[in-house]
């Protein structure tokens, strides 16, 4: 197989990767706020820096990870035309979903910038809904597609929470 991406993938994803991410991370938090700041949570000022901050590194690896999906997977993010290879690189190598963890960052992040318990409250939702995705969608998904490679990748690597990578 060739080290090139489709060109299907490229196109599917710069189509469908804005209107995921612009429905999601950027809409219902909007529809949520209005982007008008609140009081900062708790009253901590700091929550608003972290914030951004957050949501800024959340954003950069949405990036990442959408530029890997086409790059090493030769798919896009969407069911209807997933990768062709399984993506294990970058932050693969340290949690299995970190595009639902970035876009969840950015989401946490605009809810503590905001000041927006409702924000932060949708993240929970959002979390919630990824978690039953994940497990009744698309592990079942790539174990079928993927096979023993999936299995081990899955020993190896963790759903949810970060790890340091160990041997392949």
């Amino acid at each position: 197989m060739s080290d090139r991406p489709p060109a299907w993938a490229v196109i599917g994803t710069l189509i469908g990767a804005p209107l995921f991410m612009g429905a999601v991370i950027v809409y219902v938090p909007y529809a949520l706020t209005g982007w008008r700041l609140a009081p900062p949570l708790l009253g901590l000022a700091a929550f608003r820096p972290a914030g951004v901050a957050l949501a800024a590194l959340g954003a950069i690896e949405l990036l990442e990870f959408v530029l890997r999906f086409v790059r090493e997977g030769h798919g896009t993010p969407m069911p209807m035309a997933p990768p062709r290879r399984l993506v294990v690189g970058g932050a693969f190598r340290v949690v299995r979903n970190p595009a639902y963890l970035a876009a969840l960052a950015v989401v946490a992040g605009q809810g503590l910038w905001l000041g927006s318990v409702r924000v932060l409250a949708y993240a929970l939702i959002l979390a919630a809904i990824f978690h039953v995705v994940v497990v009744a969608y698309e592990e079942p998904t790539l174990r079928a597609t993927f096979g023993r490679a999936y299995d081990e990748y899955c020993r190896r690597v963790p759903r949810w929470l970060p790890r340091r990578p160990r041997g392949r």
